[in-house]
């Protein structure tokens, strides 16, 4: 067992059973063995990799639909440029090179990333130098008096999530326990879960249903901010509409493993439930939930391939081409991404985001 393992199952024989919420909050962010606190989780060398490590084309096209719709709001200055959990910086850089074009973006923006590990923070400060970001532990201490334009790509699926098994008497929370001196899944007593009532009407006993209390919370503090100030907020995550069913998963080294197997050595993430979120942001009009493929499509990928392939041949151009069919194919990323915007009261939604429709 991991060193995170033998303190989870102490504190386990200590206290009783915890929740898959706690469980993935230690296995993530413990400060001494959190996933993301020790170990470099992008790229060749980490455990997975995400679009904007694929292509600069994800970040340069999200980029420009961000700047068109400060734009449309009559370029604002001074705004917060935010972006949360920004990696390695990647998307970002790709955003502030593709809008260097927009009269006045650069000089208007105040780039703030939301970014709790130093590790990342010094791999984005070298990343992002012209950009001169600040950052802030959380969404909370986005400032408050002036628009925010934000973006988000892969970060609300890492919020820990709770489990809940539909039973004749109500809800069983999904639990991690010990079964000797390993750890193992678990189901709490069955009680009612007001939170869930709305679900019993299309769930069947044995049914999971997911719920991730943290999600909301965040998605109400950036609506309140654009409502009174302006701006807009582009989500990319992987997920859907109605949350049904067990959508964790562990990753390791590019390949699923046992979520309970290796405490902070694996990536624990969950599909994203867009519908609680949509219903956070109010005030804030909220655009139909699209998928990547779509939003990409809309924003001009096909052209924006077709430019760059110009320059390349052999390997590159082949590595290029798969690059962006791995963003839009509906076998890859194209159809399991979805993205949703929301938008200043009174103001048109960002460029490849429809009002109304869900398209996804």
């Amino acid at each position: 067992m991991t060193p995170l393992g033998r303190l989870i199952a102490a504190r386990i024989a200590a206290q009783g059973p915890i929740s898959l919420a706690d469980y993935m909050a230690d296995c993530l962010l413990h400060p001494d063995h959190g996933y993301y606190t020790t170990r470099p989780a992008l790229g060749a060398a980490g455990d997975f990799t995400t679009a904007p490590e694929i292509s600069q084309m994800f970040g340069e096209l999200l980029g420009l639909a961000l700047a068109q719709a400060w734009l449309d709001q009559g370029s604002p200055a001074p705004f917060t440029l935010a972006e949360l959990g920004p990696g390695r910086g990647t998307l970002m850089a790709d955003l502030w090179r593709a809008t260097r074009g927009a009269p006045g973006f650069h000089a208007a923006a105040r780039v703030v990333l939301v970014e709790a590990s130093g590790r990342m923070r010094a791999a984005q400060a070298q990343r992002l130098a012209e950009a001169a970001p600040v950052w802030v532990d959380a969404v909370d201490d986005l400032p408050r008096d002036r628009p925010l334009f934000l973006i988000a790509n892969e970060f609300l699926d890492a919020l820990p999530i709770r489990q809940f098994v539909r039973h004749p008497q109500g809800w069983a929370e999904r639990q991690v326990g010990l079964q000797g001196d390993r750890l193992a899944w678990g189901l709490a007593p069955p009680a009612r879960i007001a939170a869930l009532d709305h679900r019993l009407a299309d769930t069947a006993a044995g049914e999971v249903v997911e719920i991730c209390p943290a999600a909301p919370v965040i998605l109400a503090a950036v609506a309140a901010r654009i409502a009174a100030r302006g701006g807009a907020a582009i989500l990319v995550d992987y997920g859907g509409w109605h949350s049904r069913g067990d959508t964790l998963q562990a990753l390791r080294g590019h390949a699923y493993a046992d979520p309970l197997a290796e405490p902070g050595l694996a990536d624990l993430t969950a599909h994203v439930d867009f519908e609680p979120l949509a219903r956070a942001a109010a005030p804030c009009p909220v655009t139909g939930l699209t998928t990547q493929r779509a939003l990409l499509l809309r924003l001009g990928l096909a052209a924006r391939a077709e430019r760059l392939a110009r320059g390349l041949t052999g390997t590159a151009l082949d590595s290029h081409r798969a690059a962006a069919h791995r963003l839009v194919d509906p076998d890859a990323m194209g159809t399991l991404f979805k993205a949703i915007a929301l938008h200043a009261p009174g103001t048109p939604a960002p460029p490849g985001f429809d009002a109304s429709a869900h398209d996804a």
